[in-house]
């Protein structure tokens, strides 16, 4: 669970440096930072008329992470009958979108994917093989054994 526990560590302070608090002291400070996040969408949207936006993502993960991040701001995805389910319908003013749902859905994103990378790959040596290198390039067809 080390890894987990690395993963919340670094999840919390992409938050933290996201909403403005580098030590404990300004946790404080970025709870009404986020307050400030969710004043600037009302904002914004009165200024910039929300638009109607359609992601796809590769996998389920993706998708639940990136519905959590909308519905943290207040945002609230959709999806229209015979859509898949890997696709999110999502109405938001594109600068806010851009510059606080995006960026940290892709902070966060590359944060998770590099832990199931280091899970995967650890669960694979403990469990499987030791040897869980990627099979190697050979020039020629190999025979049937």
């Amino acid at each position: 669970m080390m890894i987990e526990d690395q993963l919340r560590e670094r999840l919390r302070k992409i938050e933290a440096l996201f909403l403005g608090a580098a030590t404990d002291g300004e946790r404080d400070a970025a709870e009404a930072a986020f307050a400030r996040l969710k004043a600037k969408l009302d904002e914004a949207s009165r200024v910039d008329r929300p638009e109607e936006m359609k992601l796809s993502f590769p996998d389920h993960w993706s998708v639940r992470l990136f519905i959590a991040l909308c519905r943290r701001y207040g945002l609230k995805p959709y999806r229209y009958p015979r859509q898949r389910n890997t696709t999110v319908m999502v109405k938001a003013p594109r600068r806010f979108f851009d510059a606080v749902v995006w960026r940290q859905f892709n902070d966060v994103h590359a944060d998770l994917w590099t832990y199931f990378e280091q899970t995967t790959e650890r669960l694979i040596r403990e469990t499987i093989s030791a040897d869980a290198a990627d099979a190697e390039t050979v020039k020629e067809p190999i025979g049937l054994l």
